[in-house]
């Protein structure tokens, strides 16, 4: 049920309504993909009118852009705190395979999102660079404990390890996640 409509020459503001709408995106990409996201499913998905949609936002792609760009931020600050937490390699070595084990990529929507947002970049030089940002973050974080060439293998890892976890028979179970982790950082 809506909220009731302002009287008559009063506008309802609604000063979250450009953050939710931008939320919700990274919702209807993940149960519709990146073609399946209209103006129309996002907008009924944030309860926003939708002229909304192109009073906030440019079109489709700048929309997009913005969820992905939020979705890799996010992305990279829970990874970034994984490997904040501990004190030496043995501990960081621990920390990847928590992330990639655990609950950040274990979760079919981030791994939906994540499928969406390489098909999109690859199509999209804009989203490109949110990629490409995304993956410094990444080896940023691991750089500190990890030479250059290990951090890019082990970014790999996370999200190669997760993507084919998904939607393999017999995926990795934690063991061999770790098996493999140490295999490449040392």
């Amino acid at each position: 049920m809506s909220p009731p409509s302002p009287p008559p020459g009063k506008r309802r503001t609604d000063p979250e309504r450009r953050q939710r709408i931008i939320d919700v995106t990274l919702e209807v990409v993940a149960q519709h993909g990146v073609a399946g996201a209209t103006h129309r499913r996002i907008a009924a998905a944030a309860d926003v009118p939708l002229g909304s949609m192109t009073y906030h936002f440019a079109g489709m792609d700048e929309l997009l852009a913005l969820a992905f760009t939020q979705l890799a931020q996010k992305a990279s600050a829970e990874f970034r705190a994984g490997l904040d937490r501990v004190e030496t390699r043995e501990e960081a070595i621990a920390a990847v395979v928590d992330i990639i084990a655990g609950d950040v990529w274990a979760q079919p929507a981030t791994l939906l999102l994540s499928y969406e947002l390489y098909a999109f970049a690859a199509r999209n030089p804009d989203l490109q660079a949110v990629m490409r940002g995304w993956m410094a973050a990444s080896r940023q974080a691991l750089g500190r404990w990890f030479d250059p060439l290990t951090a890019r293998a082990l970014d790999a890892l996370v999200e190669g390890i997760g993507i084919h976890n998904s939607i393999d028979r017999e995926p990795l179970d934690r063991a061999a996640i770790e098996e493999i982790v140490r295999r490449v950082a040392t």
